[in-house]
């Protein structure tokens, strides 16, 4: 058996839907036929495990079967806990879906240099926007970037030497504004020149709903809604959200040859 596709999802920054997202992509990939593990590297929220824990509750309450990623909790916080859980998910799974804490851990830059897909999503705002770049408060071109991105342009660089695979790193815009206005148009600017600079691809994530906080208690996610027939013309359009967030992650099928660096 080959080695898993790793999708880590990473940013320093809290409350930018990244538990969310990953539990979401996580069970999208699964729906599709890709055998899934995930792992929760915040031993103090868990947030990822709550919310698998509750999805396996639901499907117990309603002995139904949905679409799920099998899931392993750390048992010792170290680098060596890390291999060891990935390694029991490793034996049954093609890919592996991996949630950080929203601050600087160590165990999270361990993740990091396992990434094939490393996922950073952000607010629309240029508080979120600062963790990667800084820019100038007058005509909010990017002025350098941040430490964070010098911190993943060296794991990016690390892994590629070690292994000889590409990383794509991908920036997730979460909480999108639906209306156009001055401050959408600036931070994808800078998103799109800072995307030139450091090397990273931009795509819109997840909308703000409260479906997505109404889902957690249950475990459930936008694509389970129909099988349960709960679907409304708001959860059709955040289903499609959904939809073309996973197609644009790009990641590959069960099986497929994997990138390789390019030399230099």
């Amino acid at each position: 058996m080959g080695q898993p596709h790793f999708i880590i999802f990473a940013n320093e920054k809290g409350g930018t839907g990244k538990s969310t997202t990953a539990v979401h992509t996580a069970v999208a990939l699964a729906a599709s036929g890709h055998r899934v593990g995930a792992l929760d590297l915040d031993h103090r929220q868990r947030t990822m495990t709550r919310y698998l824990e509750n999805r396996d509750a639901t499907m117990r309450r309603l002995d139904k079967d949905l679409p799920q990623a099998r899931y392993e909790v750390i048992e010792e916080h170290s680098e060596a806990g890390l291999n060891a859980a990935i390694e029991r998910l490793a034996a049954d799974a093609d890919t592996i879906v991996i949630d950080t804490p929203g601050r600087d851990d160590e165990l999270a830059r361990a993740a990091i240099l396992k990434a094939d897909t490393l996922v950073t999503p952000m607010n629309d705002s240029f508080v979120d926007l600062d963790l990667i770049g800084q820019v100038h408060p007058e005509n909010y071109k990017i002025t350098k970037p941040s430490f964070y991105a010098e911190l993943i342009w060296n794991s990016r660089t690390q892994r590629a030497k070690v292994t000889g695979k590409s990383v794509d790193w991908v920036v997730l815009r979460n909480r999108l504004q639906h209306i156009e206005s001055h401050n959408l148009r600036r931070v994808g600017a800078a998103l799109d020149e800072l995307a030139r600079r450091v090397g990273f691809r931009v795509i819109p994530g997840l909308g703000e709903r409260v479906i997505y906080r109404e889902l957690f208690p249950k475990g459930l996610t936008l694509l389970d809604l129909q099988q349960l027939g709960e679907v409304g013309m708001g959860h059709i359009t955040a289903r499609q959200e959904l939809r073309e967030m996973i197609a644009g992650l790009g990641i590959p099928e069960p099986g497929a040859v994997e990138p390789i660096a390019a030399a230099g």
